[in-house]
């Protein structure tokens, strides 16, 4: 007897997604010189969820933080990667298209499911989905302290920008917030940030 049709239809999609660790980003993971790719970036998000989970405030539905980061950056197989410092104005509505071709590969059910997830992490607004974004903004801040300012400095980008890309941290956890902020501290110290007036001249922008 023929399998049925949804799991034709979801060995297809599991194929796809499993092209996640084809789209390079530009960070680095620590320790390499080369670049990440977004599969290893979902990773490090989800367990970078699970064992900050006890410093959030107010506490949040982990299981529902985890399932969305491991899917709110799989569109990227087909809108591929954006950086965050020179992220184009379209970007959204190419990766909200992706999702839907992406995700429309899928059994009703789950499609609704991946669809729904994604779009509370796009709109930022849940407990839950602040607290993903605020993890999606930490991990490239902590591979770069952690690569010597990485695209950082590869890109001229000041401490200001960077600080004002991770504010989502600050309503999530005032304790990661004070550590990724000495973390940065340090980073000017030994000088992996450009100055607010080099990144103006540059047009490296937010």
């Amino acid at each position: 007897m023929a399998p049925p049709k949804d799991i034709h239809d979801i060995f297809a999609f599991l194929g796809e997604a499993g092209k996640l660790g084809h789209i390079e980003r530009r960070t680095s993971p620590i320790g390499l010189t080369r670049r990440e790719n977004t599969a290893e970036h979902s990773y490090h998000l989800a367990l970078m969820a699970m064992v900050l989970a006890d410093e959030i405030d107010p506490e949040v539905d982990l299981n529902k933080v985890i399932r969305m980061l491991i899917v709110h950056d799989l569109p990227e197989v087909y809108a591929d990667d954006s950086f965050i410092f020179t992220r184009d104005a379209n970007q959204s509505e190419i990766e909200r298209k992706a999702a839907h071709q992406l995700f429309g590969m899928l059994p009703p059910k789950r499609r609704d499911e991946f669809l729904a997830l994604w779009e509370e992490f796009e709109a930022g607004e849940t407990p839950e989905a602040i607290f993903a974004r605020a993890m999606d903004r930490l991990q490239p801040t902590f591979n770069n302290y952690h690569n010597d300012g990485g695209t950082w400095v590869e890109f001229g980008i000041s401490a200001d920008q960077v600080i004002a890309k991770n504010e989502p941290i600050r309503t999530v956890s005032a304790s990661v917030w004070a550590k990724m902020l000495s973390l940065l501290d340090e980073a000017k110290t030994k000088g992996y940030f450009a100055s607010s007036a080099k990144t103006k001249k540059t047009g490296t922008d937010a």
